[in-house]
């Protein structure tokens, strides 16, 4: 099996992808998460250009990585400095890491607009650089910077760009699509060229300003490249740098070639979620082999057929990349996505087939009213466990009522007042909260807990609105989404109205009676906790 080795920009190239920031703390610990995956090298960033970076390979040195080589980034000399007294140089040398990745220009426009040099002038700054680099001991990887667009306006000066940093003793020839509008079918054609010119490993740099960075990437290596670089997730300035893991993907699953290696791959979903969530953003759902839809299904026709046997609509099985099947409920279904929930909830075999249609039914009318169930798993379990437990009721309400004041400051104060009925009678609260849904969840919470203690390890953890029909000002239908922990468990509740504060009270009930559903359902003696908590029909 080919070796092709990766090396991770996402400290580097993808911090310059916009809202992307990692501290200090995060890039180390990215680092070593990278380590653990398998990565060859992992580009830190720019030693000489930032005070971040610079503690950054200062800390990293302490690090004991069991894989990886860490790679400082930089240019070429400065024009106007000698290599001896090169500031950007110099840096790269006291960041002492075992690989430097460094940029030069190879395509003629960019030398005499960027930097008002000859060609002569040019390919001295390169193998100067290369050298002085090479000599002390570092492996040198040259980004030949703008290479495709170099090599179609003059490829005799990108040539000779490549020729100064393999005679200087460039460990790499680095071929960047920096501007990402090649084409895959002109990315082969020209590594194949470059490869007929020179010995040595030749690798690919790709940005996805086409949408085509990963297919470049896998026609470099198709004609011989050996190294290929990225970031996991895609992160990148503009649109981005071809996304590292799917380039892992297609290579080892694909084409036979050896990445990370296959014990690694099982690891991969796991560690672009880890370094989303550092960059405190959302893993994108549609990301090939890690993202959160890349195995879940929702027309009922595929959900049929993917019990039957995933491979229907599976490329590959989800967790030989640390990934998990999915099935969506919506106004799509079929009994096969109820079928799949049930399974996943336990419940498969308390559901009579006659139950489980009109189930079905339900979804698809709370779908057309607004509601989106995928997104809310929760409500589907509670509308199964009132399925199985008909007319048990815990807590009926009786009287909600909510207040909010503004000051003269414009600081508010919010008061809610809550009457329900319960087996022991009518219950009263009145609490004060940030807001009228902080009010009511405190409220709401205060009234059930004397009768069902379970509720007070209850907590809402997340809190969403989405306006569904915008075109109706402030008439419009919300749907506010509440993510809940008991601290064992989270779930979702959803709730849909024309106003916010019901739409609010819905998911808000709908999530402390499906957990004392939970409670019924795990008695022993179910009988005698409906006796004492509710009353049913």
């Amino acid at each position: 099996m080919n070796k092709v080795f990766v090396l991770d920009t996402t400290l580097r190239d993808g911090t310059q992808g916009e809202a992307v920031s990692f501290s200090v703390d995060d890039k180390i610990a990215i680092t070593q998460k990278l380590d653990l995956l398998g990565i060859d090298y992992i580009e830190g960033g720019w030693p000489g250009s930032n005070p971040k970076d610079k503690e950054f390979f200062e800390r990293a040195r302490s690090l004991n990585l069991r894989h990886a080589k860490l790679s400082a980034f930089g240019s070429t000399r400065f024009a106007k400095n000698s290599i001896d007294k090169d500031p950007n140089v110099r840096s790269l040398l006291e960041a002492q890491t075992p690989t430097v990745c460094i940029f030069g220009k190879t395509w003629d426009f960019h030398a005499r607009k960027a930097l008002g040099i000859t060609e002569e002038e040019n390919r001295a700054l390169i193998f100067e650089t290369v050298d002085v680099l090479h000599r002390d001991g570092r492996e040198v990887v040259f980004d030949a910077e703008h290479f495709f667009d170099g090599y179609r306006a003059n490829p005799d000066f990108a040539l000779r760009a490549l020729e100064a940093a393999k005679s200087a003793g460039a460990d790499v020839l680095c071929l960047c699509d920096t501007n990402g509008g090649t084409m895959p079918e002109r990315v082969a054609e020209v590594v194949a060229e470059v490869r007929k010119r020179f010995g040595g490993a030749i690798g690919i740099h790709t940005h996805n300003d086409s949408d085509v960075a990963v297919a470049n990437s896998l026609a470099a290596v198709r004609e011989g490249a050996t190294h290929v670089q990225g970031c996991l997730n895609g992160y990148g300035e503009r649109c981005g740098n071809a996304n590292l893991a799917s380039i892992i993907g297609n290579l080892e699953l694909k084409l036979g070639y050896e990445t990370i290696g296959r014990e690694n791959l099982a690891h991969l979903t796991n560690t672009c979620r880890f370094i989303a969530e550092l960059a405190n953003l959302p893993l994108r759902n549609d990301l090939a082999y890690v993202g959160p839809s890349a195995f879940a299904h929702k027309g009922g026709i595929h959900v049929s057929a993917v019990l039957k046997d995933s491979t229907t609509y599976e490329h590959i099985t989800p967790e030989t990349v640390g990934n998990r099947q999915r099935v969506l409920l919506s106004d799509l279904s079929g009994r096969g996505n109820v079928a799949y929930k049930l399974k996943e909830h336990g419940l498969a075999e308390r559901l009579t087939e006659e139950n489980r249609r009109a189930l079905l039914e339900k979804i698809k009318q709370m779908e057309y009213e607004g509601y989106e169930l995928e997104a809310a798993e929760g409500t589907f379990e509670l509308l199964v466990r009132e399925a199985l437990n008909p007319g048990v009721r815990f807590f009926e309400i009786v009287n909600i009522e909510t207040t909010t004041r503004l000051s003269e400051s414009m600081s508010s104060l919010t008061t809610a007042t809550i009457t329900i009925k319960t087996k022991a009678g009518l219950h009263s609260a009145t609490a004060i909260g940030e807001g009228p849904v902080n009010a009511l969840d405190v409220c709401l919470r205060d009234c059930l807990s004397t009768l069902y203690p379970a509720i007070r390890k209850v907590r809402l953890t997340d809190y969403k609105v989405r306006v569904i029909d915008g075109k109706k000002g402030t008439a419009a239908k919300v749907r506010v989404l509440v993510e809940w922990t008991d601290h064992e468990m989270s779930w979702s509740t959803i709730g849909v109205s024309e106003n916010i504060i019901e739409a609010s009270w819905r998911a808000l009930s709908d999530a402390l009676r499906l957990e004392l559903m939970r409670i019924l359902d795990s008695s022993d003696e179910p009988e005698r906790t409906v006796a004492e908590y509710c009353w049913g029909v």
